[in-house]
């Protein structure tokens, strides 16, 4: 088969889905704990990342995604440090004698998958070198299904996956929280650097509508609450957990794109 690229129409697919992205609230509370230790380990995913030119947050959601950010395992697969990996890609490191340190470990990783000649570091470069790195059998055969491997855990993604290598169950779903939820996460926290947004329509009616309710509440969902964090969220730069509570970090974005903080806010009349 053809290869799959990065066309204008797959980027334009890759963005409006992490764009509409919505994180499965059952899933929150791992997610939480993951981009928690992702944020406590920082500089180490910096340490091997930027010599290589890839970007810290991209190193931490490869190492959730293959070896559970356990840092006693190879990047590669998750095999431990103690030998050489033995599953695919196997032999790994192929210098240097085991035990590996877990940075010598990474950086053979990204350079095995060929992450520093990547040089496209927007949201859809990053989505297409991940979705590529666990195959295209979701997108070649089974379109109706979005790769878990990128959106498992959100409102994308609900059952159908790849039980084992070339075995398709219609029915099984992935147990993986999905990269892109995870890189959503990190974004709604301020961690990763702005994609590109657009706006959508429907959703500046809907806050319209709801304008006179939109107050600001820490204590509980506020009506059209959801609608407006939405609404925010198509803007370079933003990045709210789309929950209805109408609290300091929604305000902050009230205040980018219209100029003042939400009604009621405490810091209102001083901006």
């Amino acid at each position: 088969m053809p290869a799959v690229s990065l066309t204008s129409a797959l980027r334009a697919e890759y963005q409006q889905l992490f764009d509409s992205c919505q994180i499965n609230p059952q899933a929150m509370p791992t997610i939480e704990k993951m981009v928690g230790r992702m944020l406590q380990n920082e500089a180490r995913y910096r340490s091997v990342g930027e010599p290589l030119g890839v970007p810290w947050y991209v190193v931490a959601v490869i190492h959730a995604m293959e070896a559970s950010l356990d840092f006693s395992c190879h990047l590669h697969n998750g095999d431990p440090l103690t030998a050489r990996t033995v599953q695919v890609p196997a032999g790994r490191p192929r210098t240097g004698q085991p035990p590996f340190t877990w940075e010598a470990s990474a950086s053979d990783a990204l350079q095995l998958d060929r992450y520093p000649q990547w040089t496209d570091w927007s949201l859809p470069g990053i989505l297409f070198k991940w979705e590529g790195y666990n195959g295209w059998g979701y997108r070649r055969h089974h379109p109706e299904v979005k790769s878990p491997y990128l959106w498992a855990a959100t409102r994308h993604y609900t059952r159908g996956k790849y039980v084992a290598d070339g075995t398709w169950s219609a029915t099984a779903v992935s147990k993986q929280i999905g990269a892109a939820a995870l890189l959503r996460r990190l974004a709604e926290k301020g961690a990763v650097d702005a994609p590109p947004f657009t706006t959508e329509p429907d959703l500046a009616a809907a806050v319209q509508a709801s304008g006179p309710a939109l107050r600001y509440n820490t204590r509980g969902v506020t009506p059209g609450g959801l609608a407006l964090q939405r609404y925010l969220n198509t803007f370079p730069g933003i990045f709210l957990r789309e929950d209805g509570v109408l609290g300091e970090k929604t305000s902050n974005a009230c205040r980018q794109v219209f100029g003042r903080y939400l009604s009621g806010d405490p810091r209102e009349g001083r901006a």
